[in-house]
């Protein structure tokens, strides 16, 4: 899948959303949805981990569907295989959540479209951690290199 620009407002409005739901932490921990998941809430987001049979994930309590969100978030990050990302996207949209975010590998065409037919602002294409910020480490350097070679988004 060839890489698409997203717009910067939208990449700023989605991160200024400070309670998020996750789709892709794994109950191994060794998923990158994992990695998500501890950097965001060390950053001060409130996360909830989205997964239909674990009951705990890293020391956070998950809820099993989209549906059964304890509050409205203003985000959703997907971290799942693209064959996934579409159905999650529709239950979101269901739910009224007005962003997602597809890490990157975790878009889809279909995904994508249904977002830009629905109304919904859509990041894919793109790392979390390079934008949830402080920005630091691995990430941030990261985020340097592409805004050397002017692949952040504009």
């Amino acid at each position: 899948m060839k890489r698409t620009n997203v717009k910067r407002e939208v990449v700023d409005a989605f991160v200024a959303q400070k309670t998020l739901a996750l789709a892709g932490a794994s109950r191994s921990g060794k998923k990158f949805g994992n990695t998500v998941l501890k950097d965001l809430r060390a950053k001060g987001y409130t996360v909830y981990p989205v997964h239909p049979e674990a009951k705990e994930i890293d020391g956070v309590s998950c809820v099993p569907s989209i549906a059964a969100l304890p509050e409205e978030v203003g985000g959703l990050i997907a971290v799942l295989p693209p064959e996934r990302t579409g159905t999650i996207v529709r239950e979101a949209h269901a739910a009224g959540i007005p962003r997602v975010w597809m890490q990157q590998g975790a878009q889809s065409d279909e995904a994508i479209a249904y977002c830009r037919d629905n109304g919904i602002d859509a990041v894919h294409g793109e790392c979390i951690l390079m934008f949830a910020g402080p920005v630091e480490g691995v990430h941030g350097f990261h985020r340097w290199l592409w805004k050397v070679f002017g692949k952040l988004p504009k």
